[in-house]
């Protein structure tokens, strides 16, 4: 095991050794993006879950890392790694970290990957003072086109924070924020993607209704949102700019404009981001209940 760095500088990731805990296909995304880097070989990176030794044998088959079933190894590689990512579901995270809270110590990072679980409560659960990063990364991870939001405990240090952004620009862009605004980014980016996929399905039933094939409809849809987000990319511009672009007075693009104005699209998409941004505080409070019963 290798003493993570106090000083600024990123530590050399090919000497650490890192724990997945918990094997879902988040935990796959930042594996996969990890090694795609070249960041570390899989034989740095272990994973476990409660008791799906056929999910442990198909990720090791996959990409080569170490897969714990048996209760002592898995037992060892919590001890033994430098970084461990907790990657369970929410609900089963308080039981699981208060089981294997006393194989963690001090000298490691642990990445937090559950959702709507504040660095105070997992503070409270480990039951001692540890270096946290909590994030909120989205499901485009899994293609390593991801947004990723972090912010960290008073413990962390510039290497570790360094290191923390690292690991998840393999996957994506990140963005360091202060905790309390890490609800908005789950409001923003982490619910983000599937409001996009709500306004194409309803842009695919539209196109089917006014007369094209469901296929035709798929793709120009797929081909539309994609192309607007590479010209945003592309171009630096303002999205409101580039629209402004494509909105000629009179014409057939403001007249859908308009209906959308006439719908209250931008209330309903700042309502929609601010309830789910509430949402996600309201899953830290029962997490939080939950850990303190």
């Amino acid at each position: 095991m290798t003493t993570l760095s106090t000083s600024g500088t990123l530590p050399d990731i090919h000497t650490l050794r890192m724990c997945f805990y918990g094997a879902g296909s988040m935990a796959e995304a930042i594996v996969r993006g990890i090694l795609d880097r070249g960041l570390t070989e899989p034989e740095r990176i272990g994973m476990m879950n409660r008791q799906n030794a056929e999910r442990m044998n198909e990720l090791s088959s996959r990409y080569g890392i170490n897969g714990a079933i048996t209760a002592e190894d898995k037992d060892a590689m919590l001890r033994e790694s430098d970084i461990v990512f907790l990657a369970m579901k929410p609900k089963d995270a308080a039981e699981a970290i208060k089981r294997v809270r006393d194989l963690l110590h001090p000298g490691q990072l642990i990445v937090s990957l559950i959702a709507g679980m504040t660095i105070s409560t997992l503070e409270t659960l480990l039951g001692k003072p540890m270096p946290i990063a909590r994030t909120m990364p989205n499901t485009s991870s899994t293609i390593g086109l991801g947004a990723t939001g972090i912010s960290f405990s008073t413990s962390v240090s510039d290497s570790q924070r360094l290191l923390a952004d690292a690991l998840f620009q393999a996957v994506g862009l990140t963005a360091i924020v202060e905790e309390p605004m890490l609800e908005v980014v789950t409001g923003l980016s982490g619910s983000g993607p599937a409001y996009i996929y709500y306004m194409m399905e309803a842009m695919i039933a539209a196109g089917s209704k006014l007369g094209l094939t469901e296929e035709a409809a798929r793709e120009l849809t797929i081909q539309t949102v994609l192309g607007a987000a590479h010209m945003v990319k592309a171009t630096g511009e303002d999205p409101a700019e580039l629209r402004r672009k494509v909105t000629s007075p009179n014409g057939s693009t403001q007249a859908a404009i308009e209906k959308f104005d006439e719908y209250r699209f931008t209330e309903a998409v700042l309502a929609a981001v601010t309830r789910s941004a509430e949402r996600a505080m309201e899953m830290g409070a029962d997490i939080e209940r939950n850990a303190k019963s």
